[in-house]
């Protein structure tokens, strides 16, 4: 654990420190920072639009917490969420925001050599959402393709999003839970996931009438999510990624 972490930092948040207590915590040992990448989207009539970017800092948090010598980055909130003209994919509801595929890997992309031109070693990239793990992947590869040769890593944790699909999903099924009901989107996993980080973005008098269907946005049914059941998925997200990025440090030149 580093020096930094030991006497215990203002904010494992990049945004809420001065450049001067960001120069103290590289020099100290910190060596990682985690970029978190969310978006703005709709969620159907229950849940609020800012989900994802929500969920990706508070765990990203705990995340950094747990490995002592980490800062999380800005949110990154505008991804890319289908054709803007003619409307497709969340962007057929209002409050949605798009960006194009290669702006998204740009702004990754600098946001990763800025974090390099600081002074951390590990820049680490987490999503909160499926529709653009494979962007963050290619953009992990590009910049460890130019970082060729030099002590400079990205990393792709495909674990935070994974354990969202795996292990939280048989947690559910072991709660009761049909697949129909689990729901990829604003359904009862979704849900609750976010019940359990901040359940005031849940409408709860909207839960029982927010069935599946493209009228509401709902893939999935939300009756029945709990902050309970969000814990679920929370630990493992968190314990699974702080694994991963040992072990992608550990294995980094």
């Amino acid at each position: 654990m580093s020096a930094f972490a030991q006497i215990g930092p203002r904010s494992v948040y990049l945004e809420d420190l001065t450049w001067t207590e960001v120069r103290d915590a590289l020099k100290a040992g910190t060596t990682t920072i985690i970029v978190p990448v969310g978006g703005t989207e709709q969620n159907g009539p229950h849940m609020a639009l800012g989900k994802h970017n929500v969920r990706v800092k508070a765990l990203a948090g705990e995340i950094a917490g747990k490995l002592g010598d980490t800062l999380v980055a800005p949110v990154l909130a505008y991804v890319p969420e289908g054709t803007i003209s003619p409307p497709a994919g969340h962007m057929r509801y209002p409050g949605t925001i798009s960006i194009p595929d290669a702006t998204f890997k740009s702004l990754l992309d600098a946001a990763g050599r800025s974090f390099r031109q600081a002074g951390f070693t590990h820049i680490v990239l987490i999503g909160d959402s499926g529709n653009y793990q494979t962007l963050l992947k290619d953009v992990a590869a590009q910049l460890n393709r130019d970082w060729h040769g030099t002590p400079t890593r990205a990393h792709f944790i495909a674990d935070y999003y994974r354990a969202t699909q795996t292990a939280y999903v048989q947690a559910l099924k072991g709660q009761g839970f049909s697949d129909a009901e689990i729901g990829s989107h604003a359904g009862v996993a979704d849900t609750s996931l976010l019940m359990a980080v901040d359940p005031a973005l849940v409408r709860a008098d909207r839960l029982a009438s927010s069935p599946g269907g493209s009228a509401t946005g709902v893939v999935g049914n939300p009756r029945g999510s709990t902050a309970a059941l969000g814990r679920l998925g929370t630990t493992e997200i968190v314990a699974q990624t702080v694994a991963a990025i040992r072990k992608a440090r550990l294995a980094s030149p």
